[in-house]
């Protein structure tokens, strides 16, 4: 691909969560029949957690998960990525229930019994931005 000298800048804890807050979908991955499985989600931000939508009937504790959220333009290939990784729980308390799903509607069908609420609480964020130019030094 030709265009500009791209480079990778890591971003800082908060800004890769102010990427994320400005997004809506990303990947859940997570372990299933100890393999590596991936899901597509809609998420929000919380503070310094993401809470997360899923379609999928997963264990009841002990869950880490990471998820992963990009914007990366086609033609340029600038953009962004952040990863969050941490121990996941479900959203129980029925006023937060009531409040994340307003805020993170079903975009896909799936079974209503697999439908849960997850709160990743950020053990580790990981953010980079692809810019153009040279990195500096």
């Amino acid at each position: 691909m030709s265009g500009p000298t791209r480079h990778l800048h890591q971003l800082s804890t908060s800004a890769a969560m102010h990427k994320l807050d400005g997004s809506s979908f990303g990947r859940m991955v997570f372990s299933h029949q100890a393999l590596p499985a991936i899901r597509l989600v809609n998420h929000v931000v919380d503070g310094n957690s993401v809470v997360i939508r899923v379609g999928v009937d997963l264990p009841p504790e002990d869950l880490v998960l990471t998820y992963e959220a990009d914007q990366i333009d086609q033609h340029t290939w600038l953009g962004w990525c952040v990863v969050v990784t941490g121990m996941a729980d479900r959203v129980v308390n029925a006023a937060e229930v009531q409040r994340f799903e307003r805020i993170l509607p079903l975009w896909a069908h799936h079974d209503a019994g697999a439908d849960q609420l997850l709160r990743i609480q950020a053990q580790f964020v990981d953010g980079f931005e692809v810019r153009a130019g040279a990195a500096a030094a």
